[in-house]
This record gives C-alpha cells, structure tokens and sequence, in this order.
C-alpha cells in the first residue's frame, strides 16, 4: 500500500497496512481529471506541493494528528493494471482499517437536510463501500470544514441511501444482510466505466476477482457468479 506522508508530502511504502495507523480520503472525481500518481511523483522530486486537494486533504489529516493518508488517486500506479487490480481488490479493506474517512463533498452541501442529502457523492458506485466500511466517517463540505459524521447523522444517511443504520454503525455484518438487499443499495449509483460498477461492489460481497478493463457489463456477470460459489443465498435470483 502506497501512502502520502501528511507532514513531508512524500510517498510512503507500506507492506503491511493494518500495522500502521492511516487516514483515507472518500470523493468523487473532477471531471477535469485528479492529480495521478505519475503527476504527484514529478511534483515531489522537484518538491513542489501538491494539487489543492491533496494539500487540504493532507491539512486536515494532519491537523487531526493522522501522519499518512491514503488518496486513491494519487496512491495507485493506475498505468500498472497488476497494481491497479490489486488495489481494487483490497480497497474495502483498506478502508476498513483506516483510523478515519474524510468523505470530501465537493459539491458544498452546507445544510444536511436539504443539499447535503443530494450530494452526488451518494450517487457514485465506489462510495457505497468507502460509506460503509470505515467505522469512521467524517463528512467534509466543499471549504473542507466539518458538516457532522456517520454516526451523528446516520439517520440521515439511512434516509438518503436506503443502508440500514445497524450497517453504517457496524451492530450489523455485512454477511448478515441479504445478497438482494445489499444489491438494492446500489441501484441508483453510477460510475463511469461500465465494469465499476461490479468491481466497486467486490468489498460489499467479500469476492475477489481479476479486474479486465474492456470486457464491459460481462464483469457484472462474473461478479454474480462469484456471489453464489461464495454466498448460499438465493435471493440474488430475486435480485
């Protein structure tokens, strides 16, 4: 696992991540494009700072007293697609063993009953799991100042994605829910590429499997095939 040192703003390699104590960072994408790894190396070894994002991430972190934080964009070496598998196969993990999630709501929703519950962060695929599995979970609005956390607001998130407030707050295990029901949570989320929207749920059903960028909905497919060698429950059929 590839982290960013909050402090010095370099790279630090990590081989076992539940060892060492780590802040992570759940956003959606510019559309204008996220500071890649590549980019962030070059900045570094001229040592330059970072993209806005990455320096207020790190800022916040850091201010909290979290050293290293971990940045999906910036952290993994997506033009290695061993690399970038292997990521998205440990991402829920990852996330689970985070001390923190800093939930960065770039759409500036500054009141939690109106803007805030239709933040396009809820309407993304990858952030289902990075919602769920982190026992902690900050919410951040656009000026990076604190709006509340999972806990305090769960009965707000509960409304606003349908996942049962036992799940956010983990009196509940996720082998606990129906296939079906955990399927429901995301239906009304989308991503970009095709094949996201399996790979982002492989945390939520404990499979792995290869990532095969190109194959299309075909990953949709094996997904539910991993689901029923793994889980014997019928209601995918339902599903």
């Amino acid at each position: 696992m590839r982290l960013l040192d909050t402090v010095t703003g370099q790279f630090v390699e990590v081989s076992d991540p539940a060892a060492v104590e780590y802040a992570i960072l759940s956003h959606t994408w510019d559309p204008k494009g996220e500071q890649s790894y590549q980019e962030l190396k070059a900045i570094q070894e001229c040592y330059r700072p970072g993209s806005e994002k990455t320096r207020r991430a790190c800022a916040v972190a850091r201010a909290h007293g979290h050293r290293l934080i971990w940045i999906d964009a910036s952290c993994v070496d997506r033009t290695s697609s061993a690399e970038l598998s292997e990521a998205i196969n440990s991402m829920f993990r990852w996330y689970r063993d985070a001390s923190v999630c800093y939930a960065y709501l770039a759409d500036d929703p500054r009141a939690v009953n109106s803007a805030f519950r239709h933040s396009r962060w809820f309407k993304r695929g990858w952030t289902l799991q990075e919602l769920i599995a982190p026992r902690v979970v900050v919410f951040l609005s656009l000026d990076w100042r604190f709006l509340g956390t999972k806990a305090s607001l769960s009965r707000v998130v509960e409304a606003v994605t349908g996942i049962d407030r036992p799940v956010l707050l983990h009196r509940m295990r996720l082998d606990e829910v129906s296939v079906a029901r955990r399927m429901s949570w995301a239906a009304e989320r989308r991503t970009t590429r095709a094949e996201d929207e399996a790979y982002s749920l492989l945390g939520i059903f404990d499979v792995n499997m290869p990532t095969l960028y190109g194959e299309g909905r075909r990953a949709f497919v094996r997904l539910q095939e991993e689901i029923m060698k793994r889980i014997p429950d019928q209601s995918l059929f339902t599903w």
